[in-house]
């Protein structure tokens, strides 16, 4: 067997043990690496739970997700009202999430997230939180960060390199941290797909990033 046949087998294997997934509509393709799914699950969340499993397998080096939620998959899907009205109340109950800056608006089951929040991750949260409703096909997240204090670029790149230098898995030498205005641009190469997920949860939870463009490679 060879490494892609042995990665896709492990990854549709992945999928039909995951009860968050209804797999039976789900194609994988694998070439030197790279995965490639496609096909429809009936909900967001199952979408976002077969990229997550997708990236578990060693040998794993890029997943693209092409699949798309059907939303009449679902017996009673809720209205677009509906699914306004259960994301609002979610992120109103959510105490990290200030919901008065936050607004939101569906649109045949698309989500559009627009306002602003104090840290990339909460932007991370607030599309999480939306994707876990009901009826949800997508979500456009077009929430603005803007932290409640100004912090200078060099600061920023140094709290990660050194988030990194304390999580297990990371060579941060390997790694190329730029920012500009708050925005972090990662180069370079990891070990295996938990350090590089790991890489990005250091940026991601660093107060001052309001964006991020990644181009590690895993290798």
């Amino acid at each position: 067997m060879s490494n892609d046949e042995e990665i896709k087998k492990n990854i549709v294997d992945l999928l039909y043990w995951d009860s968050r997934v209804d797999a039976s509509n789900v194609k994988v393709e694998v070439e030197k690496g790279e995965v490639t799914l496609r096909g429809t699950v009936p909900t967001y969340t199952a979408s976002e739970a077969a990229l997550f499993d997708s990236w578990k397998p060693k040998g794993v080096v890029r997943v693209d997700n092409k699949i798309m939620v059907n939303s009449y998959d679902q017996k009673k899907p809720p209205s677009d009202s509906e699914i306004k009205n259960r994301i609002e109340n979610m992120l109103s109950w959510n105490q990290s999430i200030n919901n008065l800056d936050v607004t939101v608006s569906v649109a045949s089951g698309t989500v559009f997230l627009d306002g602003y929040v104090d840290a990339y991750w909460k932007k991370l949260r607030a599309e999480q939180l939306a994707s876990d409703v009901l009826g949800v096909l997508t979500v456009k997240n077009k929430l603005m960060i803007v932290p409640t204090k100004s912090v200078v670029d060099e600061a920023i790149a140094k709290d990660i390199k050194l988030a990194m230098q304390k999580t297990d898995g990371i060579d941060p030498s390997a790694i190329d941290i730029r920012v500009k205005d708050g925005k972090v641009t990662l180069s370079g190469n990891v070990k295996g797909a938990r350090a590089y997920h790991a890489a990005l949860e250091c940026v991601v939870n660093t107060f001052g990033v309001v964006d991020m463009d990644n181009n590690l490679s895993i290798k």
